[in-house]
């Protein structure tokens, strides 16, 4: 190894039943260094850190592992957590009804012949949560944390068991714009510390603004290493180098045809269901047209998720007034059956966790919304529903041998295709999209993007709630914004700025602060 690496991985090669999904992979990671990992999904970036941490254990692939000046042979978590290995995986590990303290020390226990030491587990928690900028007490229960918080009690986690390299998987896919600064600034402070970091991210401004070195992989092979300051490398360039091309335009071109008003909001507003006393939704009045993209906008908490799933079929929230309008005519939905025979479509932010059964195959999934549309006097054909699934696969372009492939077993882009597949099948009016590029690879979001003009173009009204100003205005004919549960502006595709959706998504009146 060369002085300043602290990590060579050489020759690795990892096969899955007629998949590889690595081979012959290199990877040079310098000491106090942060380094990023970038590739479309499915690339084989978590395979590779998979068996950097052990999780894939030495002599499940070929290869070599060189780390801190030896030679590596890693049989579990543990073994490589002892070598100060700690990897931080996308879908966090804590266990919610445990508190923070007991989390950070599970199976790290501070004990004394046997006993559990509350006084100094607490004590030592308390030191590593101000280590991480978190102030909360070690006693909270994790469960009572937002996301953003819980991935700081992680990173204590792993700075307790003396961590030399700290690898995050995705680490901000789910925080909003103020949690991930405060998570990139606290990486740069443990760089300073000499601890060195290895980051997985889709989301290239913030690679740019923290990594020091960038591999790329693709198709499961190390494409390149860059040195982002030497080579002064951009956005377009980390690009051109996980799709193979170059992107010139990271949305696809597209000519709206824009028909008649299809659906209308009027006056909506939504209770909380455990704080009934707050409005989450406040006379929020919205309209979508044939044809349109229309964009919603608004910071973590602003109302957008809770908008759209209380008009969903009421899967959201409790007191819930006001009046939906479908085709001119005002419509009653009191359940998710009822927004599906309305011809409204609802793909949720979380699609491992409500859009998807991860453990069927593709098949099942497609056809799982739309049954009633297969049923023949109370069963389903299973070649009809082969068909259709089948069908759909082609035209989605979802990568899997065939539709009896496991859902949970598809890349991100390939899994948010599914779900557009199964709402699709339902044959929808309205389509509402709630973050659907959310941990996706620029390749596939093109991707996701083009189906999305097809929709349009096949008529259906489209509703994008994203997180991300540049997706909506880049594919978006109108954007609404929201603050604090109220719809705070609307602008069209021609007016619309970041800086000026971003006054209106924080734009706060009196009454708003009140509630």
């Amino acid at each position: 190894m060369t002085d300043d690496a602290i990590l060579r991985m050489s020759g690795i090669t990892k096969v899955f039943p007629g998949v590889k999904a690595l081979q012959d992979v290199n990877l040079v990671v310098r000491r106090g260094e942060i380094h990023a990992i970038c590739g479309e999904n499915g690339a084989g970036k978590s395979t590779l850190m998979k068996v950097l941490s052990g999780v894939y254990p030495h002599g499940s692939y070929e290869g070599e592992i060189d780390f801190d000046g030896e030679p590596c042979r890693f049989s579990g978590i543990r073994d490589s957590e002892k070598h100060g290995i700690v990897i931080i995986h996308q879908e966090l590990a804590l266990s919610p009804y445990l508190s923070i303290a007991e989390n950070i020390f599970l199976g790290n226990e501070r004990a004394h012949r046997g006993l559990i030491d509350w006084n100094r587990t607490n004590a030592d928690a308390a030191e590593l949560l101000a280590r991480v900028g978190l102030d909360e007490n070690p006693v909270t229960p994790a469960m009572d944390l937002g996301v953003g918080k819980q991935q700081l009690v992680e990173i204590a986690k792993a700075l307790s068991k003396d961590v030399k390299l700290l690898i995050l998987d995705e680490p901000t896919a789910a925080l909003n714009d103020a949690d991930s600064a405060h998570l990139l600034d606290l990486l740069r402070g443990l760089r300073e510390q000499g601890i060195t970091c290895v980051i997985i991210s889709h989301k290239l401004n913030e690679i740019k603004a923290i990594a020091d070195s960038t591999t790329i992989l693709r198709d499961g092979r190390t494409i390149e290493t860059l040195d982002m300051e030497k080579d002064l490398v951009t956005e377009d360039r980390i690009i051109s180098g996980m799709v193979g091309r170059d992107l010139e335009h990271r949305f696809p071109e597209h000519e709206p045809t824009i028909g008649e008003e299809v659906l209308r909001i009027e006056d909506w507003t939504v209770r909380s269901p455990t704080q009934h006393e707050r409005l989450v939704v406040s006379g929020a009045n919205l309209t979508l047209r044939r044809g349109e993209i229309v964009g919603l906008a608004g910071l973590m908490g602003a109302g957008r998720t809770e908008l759209a799933m209380s008009v969903f079929g009421r899967s959201y929230g409790v007191g819930i007034t006001g009046r939906v309008y479908k085709d001119g005519k005002e419509i009653r939905i009191k359940s998710v059956g009822d927004a599906i025979k309305h011809g409204i479509a609802y793909a949720t932010e979380d699609r491992k966790r409500y859009g998807l059964n991860l453990i069927e195959d593709i098949k099942r999934n497609v056809s799982t919304a739309g049954l009633r549309k297969l049923a023949r006097r109370g069963w389903v054909p299973d070649n009809e529903e082969f068909r259709v699934a089948e069908g759909y696969r082609k035209s989605m372009n979802i990568k899997a041998p065939s539709v009896l492939a496991v859902t949970g077993k598809l890349s991100g882009g390939n899994q948010q295709k599914v779900v557009l597949s199964k709402w699709l099948f339902t044959d929808p009016d309205v389509l509402i999209l709630d973050e659907p590029t959310r941990g996706i690879d620029v390749g596939a979001k093109y991707e996701i993007y083009s189906i999305i003009n097809e929709m349009a173009d096949q008529g259906k009204a489209v509703l994008v709630i994203s997180s991300e100003l540049p997706e909506l205005l880049g594919i978006c004919d109108r954007v609404y914004a929201m603050s604090a549960g109220r719809i705070t502006g609307e602008v069209s595709r021609a007016e619309a700025t970041p800086e000026r959706l971003m006054q209106f998504m924080t734009r706060y009146d009196e009454e708003q602060i009140a509630q």
